[in-house]
């Protein structure tokens, strides 16, 4: 755990290298120290058709899903260090956000390793 998972404006992939994205992200949820690397699972979406408020601007949301057990100041700072590392990696683009969201471990499956 975590799930990082990137949503984008499709028309991005024409002038952002998405693998840096993905890599750029996985990068700094382990720079957290709050998780291993070999735990930290990142994907990056497409997203064909959407709007941003009045218009079509292109955007990237990161969601970073997580079990509990992380103080709020930590998961603050994580969601601004992913913020602020993913800003620096696109530049001016102006929607760029992150959430980070609780996992309820009771109702989570995954295969046995």
């Amino acid at each position: 755990m975590p799930h990082c998972i990137i949503e984008y404006a499709q028309e991005l992939e024409s002038s952002l290298d998405i693998k840096a994205l993905v890599q750029c992200v996985h990068e700094s949820a382990m720079a957290s120290g709050l998780f291993s690397e070999k735990a930290i699972k990142t994907r990056a979406i497409a997203v064909e058709y959407f709007r941003t408020g009045t218009s079509e601007q292109a955007f990237i949301h990161v969601t970073v899903r997580l079990f509990d057990g992380r103080t709020t100041e930590q998961k603050a700072a994580l969601s601004r260090a992913v913020l602020e590392d993913v800003i620096g990696l696109v530049g001016k683009l102006k929607n760029v956000t992150v959430e980070i969201t609780e996992i309820d471990q009771a109702c989570y499956s995954s295969r046995p390793s």
